[in-house]
């Protein structure tokens, strides 16, 4: 995506089912799950950039002994730089005790961050500073072991507002308001409330405070403090925690708008947002990694059993079909296939863009991170050219001699390598003008490969806000002189904003929006978005459940052709020689791509929990304002 986008989160849950001088002996080290631990982080880098945390305990310890390890990091490398303390710490146990190095008990017993049960977290906040408080996870500490708890997620939910008001409601001060917080406090305060149940329960049954604590433990319901903790979230969550005795869960939204994929074996149970972040950490097949369903929780115990409960009545599936476009990791062997078709599904748009002229015409991608769907493209090109072949040789099979059968089957698709990103061309410059000059040399060209009669087609996974196209690829493009520049987003039209982890929040940022507005004003068809202004000022007060999207009264009028071309018109400069065309994947052949993500909202409006239409509503209002605020 050559837009700059922050999104989604990743999470990491490992829980080792043996003793750790098990892995000790069979892998040669104790340090064992604290290197998977590194792998599920590493591999998971795409989904997080600007911090990194990882927690750990360590099951049984005595009172006194540490059981809790926590580190986290937002510098430049977070994932580097945790585990660069770990390290540190621990290299630095072992030189004072070198006796720790002979033993897995003795490891565990002093040594941080060595225990049983992990929790990691890669993040890439949508808003608000990148402070180390915000980096997760987030921990609730507590005197009594069953009431620590330990959160991170990957997520965001529409109501963080309310369930904050609920917790004041429940006679709780919180620290802040943020969604993170918000949440742990809600699970903490509904874990206080079983412990202290049982606590009360134990106790008439004839045991002392001090014997009742691991008869806590056993019988403590997971299951029953998530449903109670998450019975009025909304919004698109994988949340993971863990509870200081040793319990560990991870929660999916009833809609399965995030992902979460877990592993089992008599070692090991894994949970992380990626499936071939697994495979790779642990070796294993696709086939052997399942996908934890909708509204679902896996829970796993302190005596390391596994269980799945029924936490949230699940939703129409709604998985995010932006996972498959760009976010999640391209090699998983779904996803990669599902992008592949995204290219060559578009490919139809693209002739009709090129008049057919595919002998004048240059194909290419941008960025690297599309190329999968550029491969797509050009089968699609290919099966074009092979059956144009075959009606050439069919039309002249009675005339046909060697010379002109050889002219015929050496037409080839061409294709070039034309964008190279200059990684640390920094715009230090505050002049707007001359930083504009500076951004339109973000990339760099290669020369000499096309001609003034060719059109150049570049494939992009997704265009959203259109600034990076405007400011500098189309610019850059232009330098080569073509006849017409064609740049293919392999998505449709983002049209409405994201309100679950995608930084997409506000309309006015998003260019298929601006392209409609425009369109509006230009035929003096304005009093759509007026009346679209009043309808949603009178939902402010509705339930969610009683709000409509009267957002998709914009585009009504136009058809998808239109927005494109005057996004098209929006992207060009005055200095720009070439004709531009724009063209995007219809939302029909997005589902046949990722017939398994059929969450579309962004490209649709089409919310698939009842906060969306309240995001939506509030942000058409504060755009209509100009009010530079969050909707959720």
């Amino acid at each position: 995506m050559s837009d700059a986008l922050k999104h989604e989160c990743g999470i990491a849950v490992l829980r080792l089912k043996k003793p750790l001088s098990y892995y000790k002996e069979k892998y040669g080290s104790a340090f064992y799950p604290i290197q998977k631990m590194y792998l599920l982080m590493e591999k998971q880098h795409n989904r997080g950039q600007d911090g990194a945390g990882l927690a750990s305990i360590k099951l049984d310890m005595q009172p006194g002994e540490r059981y809790i390890s926590r580190v986290r990091s937002n510098q430049a490398q977070p994932i580097q730089d945790i585990f660069s303390q770990i390290n540190e710490r621990i290299n630095q146990e072992l030189e004072e005790h070198p006796e720790y190095c002979e033993s897995a008990e003795l490891q565990k017993k002093y040594i941080p961050y060595i225990g049983e049960v992990f929790l990691g977290h890669v993040r890439y906040g949508t808003f608000g500073k990148n402070s180390i408080e915000s980096v997760h996870p987030f921990l609730r500490q507590n005197n009594w072991v069953h009431r620590n708890l330990i959160v991170a997620g990957n997520f965001n939910l529409t109501n963080s507002k309310e369930l904050f008001d609920d917790l004041v409601r429940l006679g709780q001060h919180p620290k802040e308001m943020s969604d993170t917080i918000t949440v742990m406090e809600k699970i903490g305060h509904f874990l206080d409330d079983e412990v202290s149940d049982l606590y009360y329960k134990i106790k008439e049954e004839g045991f002392s405070k001090k014997d009742a604590s691991p008869f806590i433990g056993e019988r403590l319901d997971v299951g029953r403090i998530l449903r109670r903790a998450s019975k009025n979230w909304d919004g698109g969550f994988a949340m993971a925690g863990m509870i200081g005795h040793g319990d560990a869960f991870v929660l999916r939204d009833p809609a399965g708008i995030r992902p979460a994929f877990y592993y089992d074996d008599d070692e090991i149970v894994v949970v992380a947002s990626e499936r071939p972040v697994i495979q790779t950490a642990f070796n294993v097949s696709a086939d052997d990694i399942r996908e934890l369903s909708p509204g679902q929780a896996i829970i796993i115990r302190k005596d390391a059993s596994v269980n799945f409960e029924r936490i949230l009545d699940p939703l129409p599936l709604k998985a995010c079909s932006f996972e498959r476009i760009y976010f999640s990791r391209g090699n998983d062997m779904e996803i990669y296939q599902e992008r592949k078709d995204l290219g060559k599904l578009i490919f139809p748009q693209v002739l009709e863009a090129i008049d057919n002229d595919t002998d004048n015409s240059v194909f290419s991608y941008i960025p690297n991170t599309s190329e999968t769907s550029f491969i797509g493209m050009l089968e699609g090109a290919q099966d074009y050219l092979n059956q144009r072949k075959i009606k050439d040789i069919l039309g002249q099979k009675d005339r046909l001699d060697e010379t002109a059968l050889q002219e015929i089957l050496s037409v080839k698709l061409r294709t070039e390598k034309i964008a190279v990103k200059d990684a640390k061309l920094r715009t230090f410059i505050t002049d707007d003008s001359s930083r504009d000059d500076l951004v339109a040399h973000v990339y760099d060209v290669t020369y000499g490969v096309i001609q003034p009669t060719d059109n150049l087609v570049i494939i992009d996974d997704s265009i959203v806000r259109g600034t990076t196209l405007k400011k500098s690829i189309i610019r850059m493009l232009d330098r080569l002189h073509p006849k017409q520049i064609v740049v293919v987003s392999a998505a449709p039209q983002v049209r409405y904003p994201d309100c679950y982890g995608i930084d997409m929040a506000k309309l006015e940022g998003l260019i298929a929006f601006r392209a409609a507005v425009e369109l509006l004003k230009e035929r003096n068809m304005y009093h759509i978005a007026e009346s679209v202004y009043e309808k949603s000022k009178a939902q402010v007060n509705l339930k969610d459940t009683e709000i409509v999207n009267y957002v998709k009264e914009i585009y009504e009028p136009f058809t998808d052709e239109e927005i494109s071309a005057k996004i098209a018109d929006m992207v060009i400069d005055a200095d720009v020689k070439s004709n531009v065309k724009v063209v995007f994947q219809t939302v029909e052949n997005l589902h046949k791509a990722c017939p398994k993500n059929l969450g579309d909202w962004y490209f649709t409006g089409n919310y698939p929990t009842v906060g969306g239409n309240r995001v939506v509503n509030r942000a058409f209002i504060n755009f209509f304002e100009g009010r530079d605020e969050k909707p959720y």
